[in-house]
């Protein structure tokens, strides 16, 4: 996520040292007296009569709400809430806003005995590399529609992370994000310890398979339970001894998880004037910017290009907007499905950075694309070498700006938002705002009004700028945040998504080696191991309004309300580092992509994930005029295969990072140029052979 240019080292640069003064020393919202808790809190059971989180994400969770799009509002119980060293409870307000949970939901639980690899296998959970497995009619661990018995992908795993058996959970993570306002099931049985014996059912649940009379504390649940051993029954799954555990959660609506996004998109373009973003129509006015500087810029190949910078204005939706704030979005009401305010005359100013190579004229104008940066860099990025070998060899106007949330300026928010998850709502607000700022920069690029209107796009007072068509590129973070800027975007229908993937929290930072400074800092200050997989999953419930899980059902061909459908080309690499290639395979399902194949040579060790793009149909004939995937292999001299637990590659001298590696091969660059076209396509650029990287090594 974290790009490292040949001799820039870390872009964020963050030392755990420097800011931990001010970690420690955060406000305290709500304080509770601080106490080492005697077992592990994921030892805890539903219905115990003492506030409990496991199993996590649970209906148990909710209660009725007719006014939401579920028929359900998240309820989460205070007393049971993480807290940190400092004895602050994590607030259940922004997560009870929620009208379900997250479509990407990492399942969580702790199973006594089914704590360790050996029983896992013996329990034989359907594992990452054949997700086929999910199918399975003895599959031990199983999660259905509750209105269909339709069975989703999933796979199971323990948390890699934790060093003792009572902290290990089990996670069950979706190989596809889960429908929005759907109801799942969740099905555990004939689970086995490590020598092959059968876990008893809690007592909690095997008074409710058995139908017996239950504690008053329980009957609430009965009618519940009902429903979930009908459809059990149905789909094939016996409700009998062997059957450990079973509950249901509902997945948040499309109307919650994007509801504050697109109001303020539409309230922010209807200030231009354009009220019809559907229509693919670039009408009403630019925002107002200010061109700042232009300098000469010399490509590492001897290529003269124009650098301009300046700034522009974007009406803002935060408390308060600047390059680094804290404060998250203003609300004219407090009701749940209140959406953000602008208070009036407040507006962001965010910088932008531009790069224009000397090929572009007024009679050869160049094509224009946003470019997206990486996790917490910034839009100089967009003076990199991959960029400008796109801007020189393909003719083509770039742009970049700050993506606020995750940008250079954020790292000491976001680092204290780790000591103190409270802080944690408002860099999701952030992010928001940072999303509305890039859709604002694609239409001063798209509008004749806008950038190409100035002398410094300009040759002999004509634009240097093809404006009837926008594109976006993006890499690393901005290959994530790229595809919920592509839901989004009015301007832009074709999307180029480098090393991307899905689902931070659940799926990303515990596989990235960037998240080792900031793991440090959440692990310190929420000491329990056994809670961390919930509070990342907590975290995700809310992260969701800001990155591509709570928009990736609307990203290609059935699009938000108000918006014109998109396409997309997914480059990613073979074992990355930063972002993993699984996260990457999951956001495809989602999406409704097509796999180029073969995808990896079955003759090296890559045989291993033969199955990667399991679910996904293959490409037949070139070009290809759909939204795609393909993977590029640096090799098995250069990388090799990622862990397939919750954890970080580790970097050698055999395992280098090939995050860049995609972004650097000229092959993938020509693809990426076809492919940002009027009616681009995915052009085959290996020869119907697996994608190998420019610096492959056998």
């Amino acid at each position: 996520m974290v790009n490292r240019p040949v001799g820039r080292g870390l872009r964020h640069g963050l030392s755990v040292g420097a800011v931990a003064g001010m970690l420690f020393g955060a406000a305290c919202v709500t304080s509770v007296p601080a106490a080492v808790a005697a077992v592990s809190a994921a030892r805890c059971q539903p219905f115990s009569g003492k506030p409990c989180l496991f199993p996590y994400p649970d209906n148990r969770l909710t209660r009725a709400d007719r006014t939401s799009a579920t028929g359900l509002r998240v309820s989460l119980p205070a007393a049971a809430m993480p807290s940190n060293t400092k004895g602050v409870r994590i607030q259940t307000g922004p997560y009870d806003r929620n009208d379900g949970f997250s479509p990407g939901s990492t399942i969580v639980l702790h199973v006594r005995g089914l704590d360790n690899a050996a029983a896992l296998k013996r329990t034989g959970a359907v594992p990452l590399t054949n997700l086929a497995a999910s199918m399975a009619k003895r599959q031990p661990i199983v999660l259905i529609d509750q209105a269909t018995g339709q069975r989703q992908l999933i796979w199971a795993e323990l948390d890699a992370n934790a060093t003792r058996p009572a902290d290990t959970d089990l996670l069950i993570h979706p190989g596809k994000l889960l429908a929005e306002g759907h109801t799942f099931i969740v099905a555990l049985r004939d689970l086995r310890t490590s020598s092959g014996k059968l876990i008893k059912a809690p007592t909690w649940f095997a008074r409710l398979r058995a139908g017996g009379r239950l504690p008053a504390a329980e009957r609430s649940q009965q009618g519940r339970y009902a429903t979930i051993f009908r459809a059990l029954e149905k789909a094939g799954i016996a409700v009998n001894g062997s059957l450990y555990e079973a509950w249901n959660f509902t997945v948040e609506s499309r109307q919650s998880l994007t509801g504050r996004m697109l109001a303020i998109r539409n309230n922010a373009f209807a200030q231009l004037g354009d009220t019809n973003l559907a229509d693919s129509v670039d009408s009403g006015h630019a925002p107002s910017f200010t061109v700042v500087d232009t300098k000469p810029l010399v490509s590492s190949t001897g290529a003269i290009l124009t650098q301009v910078d300046g700034t522009f204005q974007v009406p803002c939706y935060l408390t308060t907007c600047g390059a680094s704030t804290q404060p998250g979005f203003h609300y004219s009401s407090s009701k749940p499905d209140a959406v953000p305010a602008q208070i009036p005359g407040n507006v962001a100013t965010p910088s932008f950075e531009c790069i224009v190579p000397s090929g572009a004229t007024a009679l050869t104008p160049a094509r224009i694309s946003l470019y997206g940066h990486g996790l917490l860099g910034s839009r100089d990025e967009v003076t990199d070498s991959w960029v400008q070998a796109l801007a020189v060899q393909h003719d083509m106007v770039f742009c970049a700006t700050d993506f606020w949330g995750l940008a250079s300026g954020d790292t000491l928010n976001d680092a204290a938002a780790l000591g103190n998850l409270n802080l944690f709502p408002a860099v999701v607000d952030r992010l928001q705002q940072g999303a509305l700022n890039t859709l604002y920069l694609g239409r001063l690029m798209l509008n004749p009004g806008g950038l190409a209107s100035s002398p410094a796009f300009q040759q002999a007072g004509q634009p240097v700028m093809e404006t009837s068509n926008l594109y976006y590129d993006g890499n690393s973070q901005g290959g994530i945040e790229g595809g919920m800027l592509t839901a989004l975007s009015p301007d832009f229908r074709h999307a180029v998504l480098g090393v991307t993937g899905i689902d931070y929290a659940n799926l990303l930072v515990q596989r990235s080696t960037d998240f080792a400074p900031f793991g440090t800092i959440l692990y310190a200050n929420y000491k329990d191991q056994s809670l961390h997989p919930l509070i990342l999953d907590l975290m995700q419930q809310l992260w969701d309004r800001g990155e591509p899980d709570g928009y990736a059902e609307q990203m290609t061909s059935h699009p938000l309300p108000g918006t014109p459908s998109h396409q997309v080309l997914m480059q990613i690499a073979y074992g990355d580092h930063q972002v993993s290639m699984y996260a990457a395979a999951v956001e495809a399902r989602t999406v409704g992509v097509s796999a180029y194949q073969p995808a990896l040579s079955l003759t090296t060790n890559r045989a291993r994930d033969r199955n990667l793009f399991y679910g996904l149909p293959a490409i037949k004939s070139f070009p290809f005029t759909g939204s795609a995937i393909e993977i590029w292999d640096s090799g098995p001299g250069h990388t090799q295969p990622p862990p397939l637990g919750n954890v970080a590659p580790v970097d050698s001298a055999a395992n280098v990072d090939p995050h860049q590696d995609p972004r650097n091969t000229p092959a993938a660059q020509d693809q990426v140029s076809d492919f940002l076209e009027p009616s681009g396509t995915v052009s085959d650029v290996c020869g119907g052979q697996p994608c190998r990287s420019y610096d492959y090594t056998p």
